[in-house]
């Protein structure tokens, strides 16, 4: 079985339990060992008392990236730390993309770097995740 292929059907089998990314409307770009690509437009519903995206959101996107980047290779990962950026404003109707892309793997940890633009290229968040790698395969 390629890496790729593995890779793939532990990202659709996660996606298929994550109500929360299939609410937000997030959709699969691209998927390979420690990297994800994400998309998802936003809704009025995401928005906060301001009319642009709640950071919640934005935070959200890169989360998703970086748990399905962190469990491409086939063991169970866990977030340990996150942080994000808030570069741009977000708005309804934007179209935003999250490139999760591996930084360092160990056999314990892995760290991860996801950023987040909109459909004008723009960067609108930048994000930084430490997962922890625990023993456990993914049984696809």
């Amino acid at each position: 079985m390629s890496e790729e292929s593995l890779a793939n059907k532990v990202v659709s089998k996660m996606y298929n339990h994550d109500g929360f990314s299939q609410w937000l409307g997030i959709e699969r770009i691209h998927v390979s060992e420690g990297n994800c690509t994400l998309r998802m437009t936003v809704r009025n519903d995401m928005l906060n008392g301001f009319k642009i995206a709640h950071g919640g959101i934005t935070y959200s996107l890169a989360d998703s990236a970086l748990a399905f980047a962190s469990n491409s290779h086939g063991r169970m990962a866990v977030s340990v730390e996150t942080s994000i950026s808030h570069t741009k404003s977000v708005k309804e109707g934007d179209v935003i993309t999250a490139v999760a892309e591996q930084l360092s793997l160990t056999d314990k940890i892995g760290v991860y770097s996801v950023t987040i633009k909109n459909q004008l290229d723009e960067t609108v968040a930048l994000f930084k995740g430490t997962v922890y790698r625990t023993p456990k395969q993914w049984e696809v």
